[in-house]
């Protein structure tokens, strides 16, 4: 297993970690068995982000269908893990500024 590929299952395994409920259905699209399913919605996903100013689809579909693709084309396994990483860690800084915002200002 090359680095790329164990960097990207870390961090399937920290989405896991954030979002508990979504492990059971994470777990079931990584099995093969799914693969006839997850390329389809995987497309759909990232058309309809792409099309977001429709009023049911929005900019979320793209990054979740991009990261659906990438359990099945590992050329974009590298670039996803670095979304992943980057998308965590600015999560992590605004709600670091939020705590720090909310306890000097109460």
């Amino acid at each position: 297993m090359t680095r790329v590929e164990r960097r990207f299952r870390r961090q399937f395994a920290m989405l896991e970690r954030y979002f508990p409920s979504a492990k059971a259905p994470l777990e079931a699209l990584r099995s093969k068995r799914w693969r006839l399913v997850r390329i389809p919605l995987a497309l759909f996903l990232v058309l309809g982000g792409i099309v977001s100013f429709l009023p049911i689809l929005g900019v979320w579909m793209l990054p979740l269908g991009l990261v659906l693709l990438a359990l099945d084309i590992p050329v974009l396994r590298g670039p996803i893990s670095v979304f992943l990483i980057r998308g965590r860690r600015l999560i992590q800084r605004w709600h670091r500024r939020w705590r720090d915002w909310r306890q000097g200002g109460a």
